[in-house]
């Protein structure tokens, strides 16, 4: 079960690589390595499966606040098992709200102010096109193409974080960058194409 979009029900499944990116998002380098974003994700899933009768909503931003509510619960408490801190409801409000700010970023980068419901729901399909380009880049290229753009660091910054030079971040961002518009195109000519 899941979002009703033009009579045809999509499954909380097709969401996977728009919420793996946005744990992605939120996950530091220092827990990098312990957390995987696809088991939170898959986590995220299971649980919303087990809520979905809890979703109240009619239109697919709600239906993304949804789940964005429920990754941030199960991220609250992925980070809880690493972390020897007590519950800390303030902080996985936190969470809700970075996930939130994050998925702003991203739609943000889609469109500027798209406000009819036909704008939305072609901005909805947009930020799923471009979770699944994302996810097909190369761990290098996708890594730079997020610090830099979804998260907003400098390019030196960038450098830092992965632990290469600048003239090898600009190269990764620029290689990024290229093949993502090449696989958002083709996914636009496929669409257009059904």
């Amino acid at each position: 079960m899941g979002y009703e979009s033009s009579g045809e029900i999509r499954s909380v499944e097709a969401y996977r690589d728009y919420l793996r990116l946005l744990v992605r998002l939120q996950v530091g380098a220092s827990l990098g390595a312990k957390i995987d974003p696809s088991d939170v994700v898959q986590q995220a899933i299971l649980n919303a499966h087990e809520g979905r009768a809890g979703f109240r909503g009619t239109t697919e931003t709600e239906w993304l606040a949804w789940l964005r509510a429920i990754l941030a619960n199960t991220l609250a408490a992925t980070f809880r098992r690493y972390d020897a801190q007590r519950r800390d409801p303030g902080r996985e409000r936190s969470l809700e709200a970075e996930l939130e700010r994050s998925a702003s970023r991203l739609e943000g980068r889609l469109a500027a102010d798209q406000t009819s419901p036909s704008e939305r729901a072609v901005r909805g399909e947009e930020l799923m096109r471009l979770a699944r380009a994302l996810a097909e880049l190369s761990e290098d290229q996708r890594r730079v193409v997020e610090l830099h753009y979804l998260k907003g660091f400098t390019v030196a910054d960038v450098a830092q974080q992965i632990g290469r030079s600048r003239p090898a971040a600009v190269g990764l961002l620029f290689r990024g960058l290229k093949r993502l518009r090449e696989l958002l195109a083709d996914r636009r000519e496929s669409s257009h194409e059904s």
